[in-house]
């Protein structure tokens, strides 16, 4: 049976008589099935990593950044910027860590619905998850700028420390500390969830748009008759 469904000879019958492949219908329902899939699996993974250089800690301190939480050297980290007269870590994206698990399902789901979107909407059911790499990075280097823009100046070190953005990617500096900022899996797989998408739309209306053009021109043909 699965052979059949899969064997490209198989053909679908469009409105006006002619036919296409199945294989060309599946495609793109595979593709948007792959990227909800690829996307759910990045709830579990570490979007982004920061890793400071500071004598006292000579591996450095990491932290990772998920979705849902901070993982790492969170704790040093926040005592060593304490005396930096910088916020704790888990100040910065509370909101967005409470509601990202709901809305990347939300995301998924609206993947698994444009499979039974056989028109130009499929594309708009698309458009959040296509976006959504460039959201988070935004996101969070707004959280950067405010984090590295609210040292407080009455602590030990915060007077000698003029505002700074952490980096987004690469190395960076902090007073007399050295930063590593770096894309990590779950960031990736989000990213390729885009792409996939992207060509999951070119098959799609490779697929579809013969439908409509067929259905257009059995309408003209029943008018002119």
């Amino acid at each position: 049976m699965f052979r059949s469904i899969l064997d490209p000879d198989v053909r679908v019958l469009l409105p006006d008589g002619t036919s296409r492949r199945l294989i060309d219908y599946l495609l793109p329902s595979a593709l948007m099935m792959l990227a909800a899939l690829l996307l759910s699996i990045s709830i579990f993974l570490p979007y982004w990593s920061f890793k400071m250089n500071a004598p006292q800690y000579p591996k450095g301190l990491r932290v990772d950044v998920f979705v849902t939480h901070l993982a790492g050297d969170v704790e040093e980290t926040d005592a060593l910027n304490h005396y930096l007269g910088m916020p704790p870590l888990n100040d910065g994206g509370q909101l967005e860590r409470s509601i990202s698990a709901l809305a990347i399902t939300s995301m998924g789901l609206l993947l698994v619905a444009s499979v039974f979107v056989h028109n130009r909407w499929a594309a708009l059911l698309s458009i959040p998850v296509v976006a959504y790499p460039l959201v988070f990075l935004a996101d969070l280097y707004l959280i950067l700028y405010r984090y590295g823009h609210s040292i407080d100046p009455n602590s030990a070190l915060g007077g000698a420390i003029e505002p700074f953005t952490p980096p987004l990617f690469g190395e960076g500096k902090i007073g007399q500390f050295g930063t590593l900022a770096a894309a990590e899996p779950g960031l990736y797989l989000a990213v390729l969830a885009s792409v996939v998408i992207l060509i999951g739309l070119y098959f799609h209306r490779a697929a579809y748009r013969p439908i409509v053009e067929a259905r257009r021109r059995l309408a003209a043909e029943r008018a002119a008759a």
